[in-house]
């Protein structure tokens, strides 16, 4: 589940909150029986909150919103990926260090 700092996506808001976002979008595809995902999900939160105004970060659970995960190509989770200005800029899959997701967010903001 997200926390307060994070948006909770689906197949009918991705469009609004991701690809028509002004400010770039940081979009978490996992599923809750994923214990890697499980494992990254407080490094997510911690990033949401740390860069909260400067970036949206988002959940999709990938079970229940097929459309995304399949238009994306996601074959494994988590991956992570950052969107600015309605295109897909890079991303990582696999449960990472934070600083390799830092990285990510630096070239996008």
């Amino acid at each position: 589940m997200a926390s307060a700092g994070m948006l909770e996506l689906s197949d009918s808001t991705f469009e609004k909150e991701v690809l028509k976002s002004e400010t770039p979008v940081l979009v978490d595809f996992w599923a809750p029986w994923c214990g890697p995902c499980r494992i990254l999900a407080p490094v997510v939160e911690e990033i949401a909150n740390s860069y909260s105004g400067r970036l949206k970060v988002g959940k999709l659970n990938v079970d229940d919103n097929q459309d995304t995960t399949m238009a994306y190509g996601i074959r494994s989770i988590p991956t992570l990926i950052i969107f600015k200005g309605g295109k897909a800029l890079d991303q990582i899959i696999g449960a990472v260090p934070k600083s390799e997701i830092e990285r990510m967010i630096k070239k996008a903001l």
